[in-house]
C-alpha cells in the first residue's frame, strides 16, 4: 500500500483532515498550560515533633532516633535526614525517585498510622507530633504584599484574610495562602506575692478558669411533641466575660479575676515571625496554580483582583506584586515563541534560497503543518508550553525538514529522468518511506533515556523525547502525503535523462578499476561546485583509507585531549530577575537581634540600591522591591527554593531586579556590604538555581560519624584546607557553634527544708518567664489562647533569676530561686544533624564569581582525599553539592541509555538486515564529539546537563544521516555499480539533502542561543 498514492488520489479527504488538524491543533495551542519548566514530584516529607526546652543532645536522644527507627520501616526509602535543635527534632525522609506521584499519598497515610502508635509512648513534655507533606512540591508562583503604615496587625490580617477569600475563588487558583500572621493571645497577667496574700495559687486560677469557661451539653427536656436541647452558658463570649469570673479566696471572701490580675489582649511573646515589606511591616498572600491550569492566565485574573482591591483598601494600605513567577512565564513563553518564528523563518529562507522557490515552499508547507500536529498532540497528552517543551519544538523544527527535503530531492530525481509528478512521487516515497521511518524512530529513541530517567532531571527533561517524537512523526506522515502532494502540482524540472542532474547526481565515469577520478563539469550552482570538490575529497578518502582513519582518528583523541579544558557547569543559575538573601545568625539568637540586622540591610538597599519604576525603565541596574521574612521563610515561589522550618535566627530576602542582567552587580554589592558589616552571621546572596534539587551548596563535604567533638574538630580541618583553595568562598558548617544554656541546679536538701518540690520549681519559672495555657478564648471562627503568666514576663532577663520567687504550690510559702537553687551557665551544641540515622556535619563550600563548582572540586578533592587518610576509624565522608546532582541526574539518564542503544540498533537492523553496517552507523557516532569539543572551546561556552542532552540529540541526527545515505549506497549497489563507484554516487546524492538538514537543524538553533538564555547555550 502506497500511502502517497491514497493522499493523491484522494487529495479532497486529505485537504479536510489537513484543515482540522490545522483548526483542533490552534485551538488546543490557546488551551495549553504554561509554566517556567515542567513539574515535578517531590517524594519529601517531614516529621515535625515539638519538645519545649528540651536541649538538642535530649530532643535527639528522646526523640530523634525513635522516630529516625519509625521512617526507616518505610519501603522506597531513599534517605533520612534530621535535625534536633533546642525544643524541636525535624526528621525528613525522601522516597527514591521510582516512586509515582499516585503512590506517595499511601505511604505518607502509613508513616502517620506509625506516627500515632509511637505518640503515646513519648516522654512526657513532648507535643503533638505532626506528618507534614503537603507543602513540598506546591509552588505559590504569585504572591502579594500588603503593607500599610499606621494600621494595627489585626486590621491588615483582616483585610489580607477578604483578599484571600476572594482570591481562592478564582478559577485557575488552587491554593491561597496568608504568610507572616502571628497568633491572638488573651494574657492574664498576675503577681505571684499578692497572690500568696489572697491564699490563691496559679494553679487555683487556672483550675476557675477551665471550671468557668466550658461548653457542655446540658441534655434535653420535652415540651409537648418536641423535645428541646438545653444550652447551659458559661463559656467566655468577651474578654469582660473572663474578667467577671469569680475567683474564691476561701470559704466567705471573692473577688474577680479582673481584681486581682491585669486581662490583656495582644500577640505571642517573643515574636515568632516577622514580615515587611520595603522596610514596613506587612503579610503576604500566596498563590498556587491549579495543576494543568494556566499560571500565565492566573495572573491576570490576580492583576484586576488587585486592581479593584486597591480601589477600596484603607488610604495608607497597598496592595502589590513581590514575587511574579507568571510574568517570567509569560516573558518565556514570549522569548521562545519569537525564538520558534524566527528558527522558521530562517529554516524558509534557507530552503528559498538553496531550493528555489517551488522546492523551497514545498519543503517549507511541512513546517506550520508539522508544528500544529505537535500542538495538537501536546494538547492530547496534557503537555504543557514551557523552557523545555518550546526548546524541543525549536531541536524538532531542524530535524523535522529532514524528510520533506530528502523526498523532495528523491522526486526531482526521477522527475528529471523523465518520470512524471505523479509517478515520481510514488515512486521516492516507496523507496524512502521505510528508511525514513526508522531513521525518525531512531532520532526519537535517541531520546528515549530521558524520558525513563527515574530522576528530577528525567521529570523535567522527558518531555522532550515526547515532543520530538511528536513532531517527527507528524513530519513523516506529512512527508508521506501533503508535501509530496503539494509536490506534484509545484515542481517542475527539465528533462535530464541520462545525464548528470542539477540537483546533485554524480555518475562517475571510471576508465578502469582505480584511475584518476572523471573531472566531469556539472552546472554552475553553488551547490554543484560543493558536489565536485565533495565527490573528489570522498574519492580521495577512498584512495587513501589508512591515511584517512589516521586522521579522523588523530583529530578525535586530539579532541578528547581538550576536554577536560572545558568548564562543567551542571546548571547555570536562572535568568529570573530575582535575587535572594539568606541570613544565619548563631541557634539560639532573639528574633529582635535577627529583626535588627535585616533592618541594616535593607537600610542599605533603600539608601544605595533602591531604583523606582521609572528609572527601571529607562535602563538604570537596581532593586525594584524587596520583602523580608524573618524566622519563617516565605511560601515557595519557584521550583528551586523550599522554605525551612521556623527559626529565630534565620531570615529569607527577596528581592525583585529592574532586569537579571543586575543581578550580579547586585549580588557584588550586597555580598561586600553584608561580609564587612555583620562578621558573627553566615549571609549568603544569590540568584535563583535553574535546576533545582541538591542541597544549595556548590561544593558540600558530608563528614559522618560517632562523637560530635571529633565533628566540630574534622569539619576544622576541612575548613581550613578549602579557605587555601581558589575560587572557593562562604565556607561554613551546618551545625554552628556551640551556645550557652542556663542551667538551674536543684538543692533537693535545702528544697525539701523550704517545703517545695522540683514541679513547684519549674512551674514557678515556667509561669514567671513563658506562662501557660489556661483554656481558649472563642471570637467567631477563631479560638484565642488564654495563657496566665506572671508580671513582666515578656520582659524576664537574666539577671532577674536571682530575684525570681518560687511558690510552694500545697503551703503558699515562697523562697527566693537563689535559695534552693544555683543558677549557672553551660555549653551545649546547637543542633544535631543525622543523615541515614549517622551524625553528619555537612561543611559547604560556594564558587566565586568566575568560578565554576567544578574548578573548586577540582583542586579541592584530591586535598580532601589525602586529609581524610589520617582521620580515625569510623568518620568518613561524602562529597556533596553540585557533583552529587549531575551525577545522580546524569547516571539517571545514562542508567537508561543502554535500553535506548538497543532500541536504536534493532530499528538499524531492521532496516539493513545486516550487523555490519549497523555497525558502521554506530562507530560515526563518538566522532561527532570532535565538532562538539571544538565548538564549545572556541564559542567559550561550558558543558553541563544541557550540552549533554545536545550530545545525546547529535547521535539521532547522526544516525539519521548514515541511514539515508546507506541505503542510497544499497540501492547503487543494486543498480549494478561497484561498491568503489557506489559510495560515490550515493554521496553525491545525498549531499544536498543531508547538507540541506545540516543547516536548518545548525541555523534553526541560532535564535535559542541568541535569546534562550545562558542555560540553552551550550545545546
Amino acid at each position: 500500500m502506497n500511502v502517497s498514492k491514497i493522499a493523491i488520489e484522494n487529495n479532497r479527504v486529505t485537504l479536510l483532515l489537513v484543515f482540522i488538524v490545522l483548526v483542533m491543533g490552534l485551538v488546543g495551542y490557546n488551551g495549553l498550560s504554561r509554566d517556567a519548566m515542567p513539574p515535578f514530584t517531590i517524594r519529601t516529607a517531614q516529621v515535625v515533633t515539638p519538645f519545649p526546652g528540651a536541649s538538642a543532645e535530649r530532643v535527639e536522644a528522646l526523640v530523634t532516633e525513635r522516630i529516625e527507627r519509625v521512617v526507616q520501616e518505610l519501603t522506597n526509602v531513599k534517605e533520612i535526614t534530621s535535625e534536633s535543635r533546642t525544643g524541636v527534632s525535624i526528621v525528613t525522609v525522601n522516597l527514591v525517585p521510582s516512586v509515582e506521584k499516585k503512590d506517595m499519598q499511601p505511604i505518607w497515610d502509613y508513616l502517620r498510622r506509625k506516627i500515632d502508635v509511637v505518640q503515646p509512648t513519648m516522654p512526657d513534655g513532648v507535643g503533638q507530633i505532626s506528618v507534614k507533606d503537603d507543602e513540598f512540591g506546591v509552588t505559590y508562583g504569585i504572591q502579594l504584599g500588603l503593607e500599610g503604615d499606621g494600621f494595627t496587625m489585626k486590621e491588615m490580617e483582616d483585610k489580607a484574610e477578604d483578599v484571600r477569600d476572594e482570591l481562592v475563588k478564582l478559577p485557575n487558583a488552587s491554593k491561597v495562602e496568608i504568610s507572616g500572621l502571628r497568633e491572638e493571645q488573651i494574657f492574664v497577667e498576675f503577681d505571684n506575692a499578692q497572690l500568696a496574700r489572697y491564699g490563691l495559687t496559679a494553679v487555683q486560677l487556672e483550675q476557675t478558669i477551665a471550671a468557668t469557661n466550658i461548653v457542655f451539653p446540658g441534655g434535653d427536656v420535652i415540651l409537648g411533641n418536641q423535645r428541646l436541647q438545653l444550652e447551659p452558658t458559661g463559656n467566655y463570649e468577651s474578654i469582660d466575660d473572663l474578667a467577671e469570673t469569680v475567683i474564691r479566696f476561701n470559704q466567705t471572701e471573692t473577688a474577680k479575676l479582673g481584681d486581682i490580675a491585669d486581662i490583656s489582649r495582644g500577640y505571642a511573646t517573643p515574636v515568632e515571625r516577622i514580615v515587611r515589606i520595603n522596610g514596613r511591616p506587612g503579610l503576604v498572600i500566596a498563590i498556587s496554580v491549579k495543576d494543568g491550569a494556566n499560571l500565565v492566565a492566573l495572573g491576570e485574573e490576580v492583576d484586576k483582583k488587585v486592581a479593584a482591591f486597591n480601589q477600596s483598601l484603607p488610604v495608607g494600605m497597598q496592595l502589590e506584586r513581590i514575587a511574579s513567577q507568571d510574568t517570567y512565564v509569560q516573558g518565556s513563553v514570549t522569548g521562545f515563541v519569537s525564538n520558534v518564528l524566527q528558527s522558521v523563518g530562517i529554516v524558509l529562507v534557507v530552503m528559498f534560497l538553496f531550493l528555489g522557490w517551488r522546492t523551497g515552499l514545498t519543503v517549507a508547507s511541512l513546517i506550520p503543518l508539522a508544528i500544529i500536529s505537535t500542538l495538537l498532540l501536546m494538547s492530547v497528552f496534557d503537555i504543557g508550553l514551557n523552557q523545555v517543551t518550546l526548546a524541543a519544538l525549536i531541536m524538532a523544527l531542524g530535524m523535522l525538514v529532514d524528510n520533506a527535503i530528502v523526498v523532495t530531492e528523491a522526486m526531482m530525481v526521477r522527475m528529471e529522468e523523465g518520470m512524471k509528478p505523479k509517478d515520481a512521487a510514488y515512486a521516492a516515497t516507496s523507496e524512502l518511506a521505510i528508511p525514513l521511518l526508522i531513521s525518525s524512530l531512531t532520532t526519537s529513541a535517541a531520546f528515549l533515556a530521558f524520558f525513563l530517567a527515574e530522576d528530577v532531571m528525567g521529570e523535567m527533561m522527558g518531555n522532550l523525547f515526547l515532543v520530538i517524537t511528536f513532531a517527527l512523526l507528524s513530519s513523516w506522515v506529512l512527508a508521506m502525503t501533503v508535501v509530496v502532494m503539494i509536490g506534484t502540482a509545484l515542481i517542475r524540472v527539465k528533462n535530464n535523462k541520462g545525464a548528470a542532474n542539477e540537483v546533485g547526481v554524480y555518475v562517475e565515469r571510471s576508465r578502469s578499476a582505480g584511475a584518476e577520478e572523471v573531472d566531469e563539469k556539472q552546472g554552475g550552482d553553488i551547490f554543484s561546485r560543493l558536489n565536485n570538490y565533495y565527490g573528489r575529497l570522498i574519492y580521495k578518502a577512498l584512495k587513501w583509507p589508512v591515511l584517512t582513519l589516521l586522521v579522523i582518528l588523530g583529530l578525535f583523541i586530539g579532541s578528547l585531549l581538550l576536554f577536560p579544558s572545558i568548564p562543567f557547569t551542571f546548571f547555570p543559575d536562572s535568568d529570573r530577575n530575582l535575587i535572594t538573601v539568606d541570613v544565619n545568625l548563631p541557634e539560639g539568637t532573639d528574633i529582635n537581634r535577627t529583626s535588627d540586622l535585616v533592618l541594616d540591610i535593607e537600610s542599605y538597599i533603600q539608601e544605595n540600591l533602591l531604583v523606582t519604576a521609572e528609572e527601571a525603565e529607562d535602563g538604570q541596574l537596581g532593586i525594584t522591591d524587596f520583602t523580608s521574612f524573618i524566622s519563617e521563610g516565605p511560601k515557595s515561589y519557584d521550583l528551586g527554593y523550599q522554605r525551612k522550618q521556623p527559626n529565630s535566627n534565620n531570615a529569607h530576602l527577596l528581592l525583585n531586579t529592574s532586569e537579571f542582567e543586575a543581578n550580579n552587580t547586585m549580588i557584588r554589592q550586597l555580598e561586600a556590604y553584608t561580609f564587612a558589616q555583620f562578621p558573627d552571621a553566615e549571609i549568603t546572596v544569590a540568584s535563583l538555581s535553574a535546576g533545582g534539587g541538591g542541597d544549595g551548596n556548590d561544593v558540600s563535604v558530608r563528614i559522618s560519624g560517632p562523637d560530635m567533638a571529633e565533628l566540630y574538630r574534622l569539619s576544622d580541618q576541612v575548613k581550613q584546607l578549602a579557605i587555601k583553595v581558589p575560587g572557593a568562598t562562604n565556607i561554613n558548617d551546618d551545625w554552628g557553634p556551640q551556645n550557652k544554656k542556663m542551667v538551674i541546679e536543684i538543692d533537693q536538701d535545702k528544697a525539701n527544708r523550704a517545703g517545695v518540690t522540683n514541679q513547684d520549681i519549674a512551674l514557678s519559672l515556667r509561669t514567671s518567664l513563658s506562662g501557660f495555657t489556661a483554656g481558649s478564648y472563642r471570637e467567631g471562627e477563631d479560638a484565642l489562647p488564654i495563657i496566665m503568666r506572671g508580671s513582666g514576663a515578656a520582659e524576664y532577663d537574666v539577671q532577674d533569676l536571682k530575684g525570681l520567687n518560687v511558690f510552694a504550690q500545697g503551703s503558699g510559702r515562697s523562697v527566693p530561686l537563689t535559695q534552693v537553687a544555683e543558677v549557672g551557665v553551660d555549653w551545649q551544641y546547637a543542633k544535631i544533624k543525622r543523615r541515614d540515622l549517622n551524625r553528619t556535619m555537612t561543611v559547604g563550600i560556594s564558587a566565586r564569581e568566575g568560578f565554576t563548582p567544578a574548578d573548586v572540586t577540582k583542586v579541592f578533592t584530591p586535598q580532601l582525599k589525602e586529609l581524610t587518610e589520617s582521620w580515625p576509624a569510623g568518620y568518613t565522608y561524602e562529597l556533596g553539592g553540585e557533583s552529587e546532582q549531575s551525577a545522580d541526574a546524569m547516571g539517571a539518564v545514562g542508567a537508561k541509555l543502554p535500553l535506548a542503544g538497543f532500541i536504536i540498533v534493532l530499528l538499524l537492523v531492521l532496516q539493513f538486515n545486516s550487523f555490519r553496517k549497523t555497525i558502521i552507523v554506530l562507530c560515526t557516532i563518538p566522532l561527532g564529539l570532535i565538532g562538539v569539543i571544538l565548538g564549545l572551546i572556541i564559542f567559550r561556552s561550558y558543558f553541563g546537563f544541557m550540552a549533554f542532552l545536545g550530545v545525546i540529540s547529535l547521535a539521532g541526527i547522526l544516525i539519521n544521516n548514515a541511514i539515508v545515505l546507506i541505503d542510497r549506497i544499497e540501492i547503487e549497489e543494486k543498480a549494478g555499480k561497484t561498491e568503489f563507484l557506489a559510495i560515490i554516487d550515493a554521496c553525491k546524492q545525498r549531499f544536498r539533502p543531508i547538507l540541506l538538514t545540516t543547516f536548518t537543524t545548525t541555523f534553526g538553533l541560532i535564535p535559542l542561543y541568541l535569546g534562550g538564555g545562558l542555560m540553552w547555550e551550550p545545546m
